[in-house]
């Protein structure tokens, strides 16, 4: 039998926040977290905590009974009373699956090339600082 969803307090506030976006904020029956040490399930009754997320595959239930994923990086999972909010660094949000696959192999790809470039700024730019620095070295030394 479904958990009856028209008492509030068989709900959370369930926000999934990255650095440049809310991907989730909805109510929910059900959460499964993935931790170091294997997964979590929390209700909406369960004592509030904190806990360190692995990277992995978190669910959740949404009013209607749907079971949705997400993808995450690893993260921290905050619940305080009625409210759940999980930060990552990277994840994405899919109905099934195989779409949630599609969705990671495009979008982390895609910032992995992002932060290979950033990597190689960021060295060409530090190589150049040690340069001038040891050419004013050899200036007032040389």
């Amino acid at each position: 039998m479904p958990p009856d969803t028209s008492d509030i307090r068989n709900t959370m506030n369930f926000r999934l926040l990255l650095p440049t976006e809310i991907l989730v904020d909805e109510r929910v029956n059900k959460i499964v977290a993935p931790a170091e040490n294997g997964e979590f399930c929390l209700l909406p009754r369960h004592i509030d905590f904190v806990a360190a997320l692995a990277p992995g595959l978190l669910s959740f239930v949404d009013m209607q009974g749907s079971e949705r994923f997400a993808a995450i990086d690893s993260g921290i999972l905050v619940k305080c009373g009625p409210d759940v909010s999980v930060s990552a660094y990277r994840g994405v949000v899919g109905a099934d699956i195989s779409e949630l696959q599609a969705l990671i192999d495009e979008r982390f790809l895609e910032l992995d090339e992002y932060e290979r470039k950033a990597r190689s700024a960021l060295a060409r730019l530090e190589a150049g600082t040690l340069r001038g620095f040891l050419n004013l070295r050899e200036q007032h030394h040389g």
